[in-house]
């Protein structure tokens, strides 16, 4: 990975609650069937948590969705204080935020949903520039087409100021939050799980690097395993938090057409990337295509779609250095020959000036960095 300093600096956001506060929040976010909306309602209603967990039973059936069952289940929380003290003492020891929907911390695209999650944990930071960013997701096991298509737009993506939000699934995932950071851009992962149950186990090391560029997100509670139900939960996320969402590849039952649904749901741009017929990875984004999502063959698709929302905020100074600084010269010369457009290798040697075996040794060292990609016919393309 290149070495970039870390983006996330911002000033110090207090928080709109006190401790005693989120932790009667933790309690009520407990509470099965509570949800993001009825937790919102009470606290228009009594003002805190706290003042919540104080009311009666009449007061409690007074408030929109809040029927005889669920006022019962908060009553019976009054002794139930364990619990959140011990999510509460697990985040400050992890240093994780309780992030919740009342701070100037949470993310305006996410609040803007109709039901969001009342309580986020965050490692990193969500910082403003964050709100222009776009879901990058798909299949687990990419096709080769579906892994050079989302590095190239990935990286395209960062040039332009986008932050890239996606799930830190194997696959279409990893490699939107890998390019990211190599591009020195920011990305957001959101969990299925507890933000303690960093899940595949193989990205713990990949989701380290994101919380110095970027946050690792989860609604979870510590603990929460990755069922396959969760999920869905996690994918309003991800989708909520980006103005759009791009679905690179997708069998016919892929959680990211799920993602697609959701974000179709939120009032958010689809856009797809086209594949071939023949290809079970591209069934789902095919059929996306056909149901009106937007396709996808260069980042000016996407951006012309979202133009209006991105009026003053493609800020250049977020755009990658033209080289990296810790490159060799030969290193240099070499990214400064290359673009998107593929170029063989012999071309590569003669314009600068040697032979053939230490262009390609030097291509390699720069692969290896994820610099440039190796088709087939030994043509290489610059990636960032």
């Amino acid at each position: 990975m290149i070495s970039c300093a870390s983006s996330n600096k911002r000033p110090l956001q207090l928080s709109y609650f006190d401790d005693s506060e989120k932790i009667a929040l933790l309690r009520l976010d407990s509470i099965p069937g509570i949800g993001g909306t009825r937790t919102r309602n009470l606290i228009a209603r009594f003002k805190n948590p706290s003042a919540v967990f104080q009311a009666s039973f009449a007061e409690l059936t007074k408030v929109e969705g809040i029927d005889k069952r669920l006022a019962l289940n908060i009553l019976n929380k009054k002794t139930d204080v364990r619990y959140a003290q011990d999510q509460f003492n697990k985040a400050r020891k992890l240093g994780v935020k309780i992030v919740t929907y009342w701070d100037r911390e949470y993310p305006e695209n996410l609040k803007k949903t109709a039901a969001p999650p009342a309580i986020l944990h965050v490692l990193g930071e969500i910082v403003p520039q964050d709100t222009i960013a776009l879901a990058v997701v798909g299949t687990r096991i990419p096709s080769d087409y579906g892994k050079v298509v989302t590095e190239k737009l990935t990286v395209q993506l960062v040039r332009k100021g986008f932050t890239i939000v996606s799930g830190l699934a194997r696959g279409i995932d990893t490699i939107a939050h890998r390019v990211t950071l190599n591009s020195c851009g920011r990305t957001i992962a959101v969990l299925g799980s507890g933000i303690d149950m960093i899940y595949p186990a193989e990205n713990k090391k990949l989701a380290a690097q994101i919380i110095q560029h970027g946050a690792i997100v989860s609604e979870f509670p510590f603990g929460t395993l990755p069922d396959a139900t969760n999920f869905p939960r996690r994918n309003r996320i991800i989708s909520g938090l980006s103005l759009g969402t791009l679905v690179v590849e997708a069998g016919q039952k892929s959680g990211a057409l799920i993602t697609a649904e959701i974000a179709l749901e939120q009032g958010r741009e689809v856009f797809a990337i086209p594949g071939s017929i023949l290809s079970n990875k591209s069934v789902g984004t095919n059929r996306l295509i056909k149901e009106g999502a937007k396709l996808v063959q260069t980042i000016d698709d996407i951006i012309i779609e979202l133009e209006p929302k991105l009026r003053g905020f493609c800020d250049e100074a977020r755009q990658m250095p033209s080289v990296p600084a810790e490159l060799s010269e030969i290193e240099k010369r070499m990214l400064k020959l290359l673009s998107e457009k593929p170029v063989h290798i012999d071309t590569i040697a003669q314009t600068l000036g040697i032979s053939t075996a230490e262009a390609l040794s030097v291509l390699l060292t720069l692969e290896l960095k994820e610099f440039v990609k190796q088709l087939s016919g030994k043509m290489f393309v610059r990636m960032i």
